[in-house]
């Protein structure tokens, strides 16, 4: 006699399929610590003064966000959680934020304030010219 399978059984392995999938799209953890930037070198991100002292700006076409830790200094990171590869969201009280899980990134350094993520956002290179901040 040939058993068919329960419909709960079909939908349960239907939607684990469908969650696997969906996931993948974010990346998963990656071991190789690098991501790439949208725009070119000498691209201009933004004015000095746009970057508030202990705070940050995001720049979501170029995949980067810029920092001032402190006064006229001047940090980037990739915008990508190295968590699950979610897009930052907003950088406040000094870190750099994801909306999916949470996670937190000091904005001195990119090091992790809060998990679930345990690496740090790669920097990336910026020249500041003036008042201009530029892609290196």
């Amino acid at each position: 006699m040939t058993q068919i399978p329960a419909r709960r059984t079909i939908l349960l392995a239907t939607g684990a399929a469908t969650l696997t999938v969906g996931c993948s799209e974010y990346g998963g953890d990656s071991d190789s610590g690098s991501s790439s930037v949208e725009a070119s070198a000498g691209t201009e991100l933004a004015k000095t003064s746009e970057i508030p002292v202990g705070g940050g700006k995001i720049f979501k076409d170029e995949k980067v966000v810029v920092t001032q830790p402190k006064e006229g200094e001047f940090k980037a990171y990739s915008s990508t959680c190295t968590h699950q590869g979610c897009q930052v969201s907003s950088v406040s009280g000094g870190t750099i934020n994801c909306p999916c899980h949470g996670s937190k990134f000091k904005i001195a350094d990119g090091s992790v304030a809060n998990p679930p993520a345990n690496k740090p956002l790669p920097e990336q290179q910026i020249t500041v010219k003036g008042d201009s901040i530029e892609l290196a």
